[in-house]
């Protein structure tokens, strides 16, 4: 038997957010194994915690739905915030080094009083590729009209994970946006990606995701595709020298809003460094047995 909890990340709030299994004690479980784990659970992720390569370093993860993914963004938030839990009492301030596939990936994860904040450090700096989605099918794949669609150019990046992006000029259409076939596999094949990111910043910045293709019809909080966003935003110009700190919800059309805060560096008009922060509050624990 071994040890889980799940939380709910990107909210203070139980019951919304993005939910997260985290395994603890998994250093002699094979790959089949966490992945059957992870359909157990049947969440978008489950992390899976291992005695770190480098013992200067907290802890190796292995992130799972089916496919093995090499950084995602709630299970590093959520993940960190439960080891630093275990670690410390009262309030803290402490670095929690997760090894990832994408890389080594730093967290700073803080508490006073009630309030519990993780922010990680990007492994990868996110840039453009070269596939640009074609307007027309870009909005036949979200059932929306051309027009709905800007003011910001639509691109793919990447960055680890990739994500193509699609402005929404207003919340309404935002709300109205789902995929549809068969534009939208045509769209995926096109761009050469399995999810789509959509973001408005009429009202602050509200977003959406869709990954179908991949068994996730809509995701209440992606972290990597925020953190991916910043390379979006910089091809556009909407990024200035210098620090610019963006707050962002999702999740949203779900039942299930989520806070997200994007920091990004730009210095000469080059990404720096990207941070993702969000909060985590724990759901439940128990023991499992081994497949």
């Amino acid at each position: 038997m071994i040890t889980f909890h799940t939380l709910d990340v990107f909210t203070t709030t139980p019951f919304a957010g993005n939910p997260l299994a985290v395994v603890l004690g998994a250093k002699d479980l094979t790959t089949a194994q966490m992945q059957t784990i992870a359909r157990e659970f049947n969440l978008s992720e489950t992390i899976f915690v291992q005695p770190p390569a480098n013992p200067a370093h907290t802890a190796k993860v292995r992130i799972f739905p089916t496919a093995e993914i090499p950084f995602a963004g709630h299970p590093t938030i959520g993940c960190a915030i439960l080891l630093a839990e275990q670690s410390h009492g009262g309030d803290f301030e402490t670095l929690i080094t997760l090894e990832e596939e994408a890389g080594l990936v730093p967290v700073t994860v803080r508490r006073q009083g009630t309030d519990i904040t993780a922010e990680f450090i990007a492994p990868v700096i996110p840039l453009p590729t070269s596939h640009q989605p074609e307007p027309g099918l870009l909005a036949a794949a979200l059932d929306l009209s051309p027009e709905d669609l800007g003011p910001h150019i639509p691109g793919v990046h990447q960055g680890g994970p990739r994500f193509l992006y699609a402005p929404v000029k207003t919340l309404q259409a935002l709300a109205r946006a789902r995929p549809i076939e068969p534009h939208w596999s045509a769209l995926m094949a096109a761009a050469q990606v399995d999810s789509a990111y959509l973001y408005s910043a009429a009202n602050d910045y509200q977003a959406r995701m869709f990954s179908p293709n991949a068994g996730i019809p809509e995701d209440p909080a992606t972290g990597s595709a925020t953190a991916l966003l910043a390379s979006q935003l910089l091809a556009n110009d909407a990024l200035a020298e210098g620090t610019t700190t963006l707050h962002l919800q999702q999740g949203v059309e779900m039942g299930r809003p989520s806070d997200l805060r994007l920091s990004v560096d730009v210095s000469g008009g080059r990404l720096q460094a990207v941070r993702i922060a969000g909060s985590a509050v724990r759901i439940g624990e128990g023991r499992l047995r081994l497949p």
